[in-house]
């Protein structure tokens, strides 16, 4: 039997367990990334472990989240990112240069090596055959000090593109049909690999557009085969020598497969408030906009701004619509700027933003109250605009572009002919912008910068012989990192202090949640199915460890959140019975007995006492030897400097 190409890179990767489907397995990790909203906490990590020089063949440190600098904060983050990478061995893209996936794609991803970045949307490195992961800033840090990132082995999907897209649908099109398809939790535990005869239509840029937001069906992360499309890719940015040809056996067998035919595929949008709420532009009909956005990871390439480009030229914004773009990186932008297309894009009255990601997490250009806003971005969580009531649809560049000019939601195939757009033979390189760090004999010259609102790592202690709390907040379904740690402007800069960060904990759901938990000491999260959906950031972790939370029981856990959860000593357990979910309240009081013994002896079904109500509570505590370690230790951070004596 043949292998899938998700299978050949992380048995070549394997360095821990046995690579059965659903048991864990450690993988080694050549490339990481990180971007300044999660990277401040990253690196105190990083230097906590206490390794002085990264491990892996290349580690990027991405300046493009917190790019609004009202106060200090964000420039001091960013002044001890760049001295901690300049220290220990990490390149530093400055504020400016573009997003990390973008900018990491086009400069330094390798077909067939493994990344992990603490953003969830590193996957897009999936669109030149990488297998990019996820993860949180503690996985992260442990990889960048050598230590192997523990997945659970994935099923794989195959999904076969046949056909060729038709004029004026796009990438954006492939993925949000997928999400209609599969959910927003219906990629959890598996690996989505794109095969077929209609990948070969599809350029690295429009790939990349489909495995980044392959983050949004909850995914281990999603996968190209590496190809002749992949190779003319990194020629055009003089990376050739680093192109190897990868694909799945012809016999490979997969654990479910499904196809989609690119000809049938529509113009498409995901309507409020979850990106697997996806209708056709037809279905949701002439509604009247208030607000375009373009760009993000997900639809900022040169091919991506070249056909908005072309869409604006000679037009102008319809006067009740706010247009902005942000090209994804400084060569994009560069290049724009070179062949005449930024011009089209101001002249038709387009707000142009800086290569950074913006708006996408609410850093500026929130729309006005109840405004309808069309976005190229992935993710349409509710309030996570800037605007509460914000109504957010998520949708292609080319149908953007198109509804920008006429003021409502609009099929592109309205405009005509399309034109062949293509990618140039060599973009415009230039990495001035990417600062190498200094040699190892020089490190010890190189003091770090520490501002006053980096603050260090919460507390944590091992894991106590009992639990016995009271539920400070219950929570329903789909419950987002969003809503747990929200971002935007506001809060955004406070990513290195915990103390802070925390005020701001569940304020989507419950403004009192912080000051309940902080007076409660000790409490436990009830949640329901799809817990933690979203991004990657550990902060949604870690403000409730700093507020005390020992314990979140829910229906079931988005991948990232559970295992950032774990890295921070939270226990996470399930219902064994979802119906239970309804037998526990808010305030409710809870005891784990003898937690500590039952996990040291491994049990994975405990029960949860209810004694304000008198009942007991069956709960799955699933948790392998390395995570039960972690768990008992107290978190990643203790158990790693334990292993490191």
């Amino acid at each position: 039997m043949g292998l899938t190409l998700t299978e050949k890179i992380l048995r070549a990767h394997l360095v821990d367990g046995e690579y059965v489907k659903g048991q864990e397995i450690g993988i080694r990790i050549d490339q990481t990334l990180t971007q300044d909203a999660t990277g401040t906490m990253a690196y105190l990590e990083f230097e906590a472990i206490g390794v002085p020089r990264v491990k892996t063949e290349r580690s990027v440190a991405y300046i493009d989240h917190n790019t609004l600098q009202n106060g200090f904060e964000n420039a001091d983050d960013h002044r001890f990112i760049g001295s901690v990478a300049k220290k220990h061995g990490i390149y530093f893209s400055r504020p400016g240069n573009g997003i990390c996936h973008q900018v990491h794609l086009e400069r330094f991803g390798i077909p067939g090596k493994t990344l992990i970045g603490s953003d969830s949307h590193t996957p897009t490195g999936g669109g030149i055959g990488m297998i990019a992961i996820g993860a949180g800033g503690l996985d992260v840090a442990v990889a960048m000090g050598g230590g192997a990132y523990y997945i659970t082995c994935p099923k794989v999907v195959r999904v076969e593109l046949t056909g060729k897209l038709s004029p004026w649908v796009s990438a954006k099109d492939v993925i949000l049909e997928v999400l209609r398809r599969m959910s927003v939790k219906g990629g959890v535990g598996k690996v989505i690999e794109y095969c077929g005869e209609g990948v070969k239509t599809l350029s690295v840029p429009e790939r990349a557009t489909i495995t980044n937001m392959g983050a949004e069906l909850g995914a281990t992360t999603s996968i190209f085969p590496s190809d002749e499309i992949t190779k003319q890719f990194l020629k055009a940015q003089c990376r050739e020598e680093v192109w190897t040809p990868l694909s799945a056996d012809d016999d490979a067998e997969y654990d479910e497969e499904f196809t989609i035919d690119l000809s049938e595929l529509v113009p498409l949008a995901a309507c409020p408030h979850s990106p697997d709420n996806v209708k056709t532009t037809h279905e949701i009909g002439k509604l009247k906009i208030d607000q375009v956005c373009i760009g993000s990871c997900t639809n900022s390439s040169l091919l991506d701004m070249l056909k908005v480009a072309h869409i604006l030229k000679g037009k102008t914004v319809h006067p009740d619509v706010s247009l902005s773009i942000a090209p994804g990186s400084k060569q994009v932008l560069n290049m724009l700027a070179q062949n005449g297309a930024l011009s089209d894009l101001i002249e038709a009255g387009a707000r142009i933003l800086e290569s950074a990601c913006g708006p996408c997490i609410g850093m500026g250009q929130s729309p006005n109250s109840k405004g309808i806003s069309l976005r190229t971005f992935n993710r349409n969580f509710e309030g996570r605009s800037g605007t509460k009531d914000g109504q957010i649809y998520l949708v292609s560049p080319e149908t953007a572009a198109a509804s920008a000019i006429t003021g409502y939601l609009t099929d592109p195939r309205e405009l005509g002919d399309m034109p062949e757009f293509r990618l140039p033979e060599i973009f415009t390189i230039n990495d001035n912008m990417v600062v190498p760090p200094v040699s190892e004999e020089e490190m010890d010259s190189v003091e770090i910068l520490r501002g006053p609102n980096i603050k260090p790592y919460p507390e944590t202690s091992p894991l106590p012989e009992t639990i016995d709390a009271a539920v400070s907040l219950k929570v329903g379904d789909n419950i987002t990192t969003d809503h747990i740690m929200p971002a935007g402007a506001k809060i955004l800069p406070l990513r290195s202090n915990i103390p802070k960060i925390s005020q701001h904990c569940f304020a989507v759901c419950d403004e009192t949640f912080p000051e309940r938990a902080k007076a409660l000491g000790k409490s436990i999260i009830v949640g329901g199915s799809n817990y933690g959906q979203g991004s990657s950031r550990e902060h949604a972790a870690l403000a409730p460890l700093y507020l005390g939370v020992k314990a979140v029981i829910v229906k079931s856990f988005a991948r990232i959140h559970r295992a950032n959860l774990v890295n921070a000593g939270i226990l996470p357990l399930t219902f064994v019975n979802e119906s239970d979910y309804d037998k526990i309240s808010q305030g409710d009081q809870l005891v784990l007995a003898d937690i500590r013994k039952s996990v040291e002896e491994g049990r994975s079904e405990l029960t949860v006492i209810n004694r304000t109500k008198g009942i007991e509570i069956p709960v799955l505590c699933e948790l392998s030897g390395r995570t039960k370690d972690i768990i008992l230790a107290g978190g990643l951070l203790d158990y790693t400097r334990e292993n490191m004596k």
